[in-house]
């Protein structure tokens, strides 16, 4: 089995700008090993990013029928990336938990101030429109509001993957280009960390934004740490177009093996394996 995987990847279902076939197409054209649908989950709000709720049986239909027809050629997988929002709308809700996943990933894009949803996951300038409207300017309260969501929807469980553990951290650094070297934003990412090695959850190494601002999700810098608590991982593009769904995905593996971490968590036959990198 290769190092050809990806579990992190949208369609036209949600925010992606492809159907789901052309992305298992480039996939079998790349020689992948195995391959994860996962677009956004429903929510209770009006946005432009995530599948309607009436989308989703047929959303898991597509896939089922695709895995029929290229079951010969790779290993494909329904997943769901699926937002914690709060008490009542989690990846353990009732309502996912009861979904024919293959496997779930849980993320955080969304913050609540005064029952408004606040956008973390957009662009800088809109991320610091929100951070001076709803946070009053503290950058540090709603990275932290971040960090203690990420923690809660660890501990609630319901997933398999958590989705690019320290996103927040790429706009907020556009803010606070020293955010990083702060001994609050160590000391919470850590606690994060500890939290993640606990649950046992796997951690992906997220590529997305590797090619155009050289990072990943979590940051190349934590990656030694990671090896210390032995969070398992697996590295995803968070692919919206099939020409992206290899992205960064050699450079996050080198730098995986740089820091004594040799293997990655790889789907086989339904059940997560750990597989050794090969470079």
């Amino acid at each position: 089995m290769n190092n050809l995987t990806n579990y992190h990847s949208h369609s036209t279902f949600c925010d992606g700008k492809a159907p789901i076939e052309d992305f298992i197409k480039q996939a079998v054209k790349m020689g992948f090993s195995s391959y994860g649908v996962s677009s956004h989950a429903p929510v209770p709000f009006a946005n432009h990013w995530s599948m309607k709720i009436e989308e989703v049986e047929p959303y898991l239909n597509e896939i089922n029928r695709l895995k029929q027809r290229y079951s010969p050629h790779i290993d494909l997988y329904a997943g769901m990336e699926i937002d914690y929002l709060h008490e009542n709308h989690h990846p353990a809700s009732d309502f996912f938990a009861k979904l024919p996943l293959d496997y779930r990933i849980g993320s955080v894009h969304i913050l609540y101030k005064n029952n408004t949803e606040v956008d973390i996951d957009c662009r800088p300038e809109e991320f610091k429109l929100n951070i001076d409207t709803y946070f009053d300017g503290n950058l540090k309260l709603a990275v932290t509001e971040y960090f203690d969501k990420m923690i809660t929807m660890i501990k609630t469980g319901g997933f398999d993957i958590i989705g690019h553990a320290d996103k927040i951290t790429y706009n907020a650094s556009t803010c606070n280009p020293n955010i990083r070297e702060q001994k609050w934003y160590s000391e919470k990412i850590e606690e994060l960390f500890e939290c993640i090695a606990q649950s046992g959850l796997i951690m992906e190494i997220n590529t997305k934004a590797y090619n155009r601002h050289g990072i990943f999700f979590p940051h190349q810098k934590y990656f030694k740490r990671i090896q210390e608590l032995k969070i398992p991982v697996t590295v995803n593009s968070d692919s919206h177009h099939p020409d992206f769904i290899n992205d960064g995905r050699t450079e996050a593996l080198s730098a995986l093996k740089q820091c004594n971490i040799d293997t990655v968590r790889q789907l086989k036959n339904g059940t997560w394996q750990d597989t050794p990198i090969q470079l």
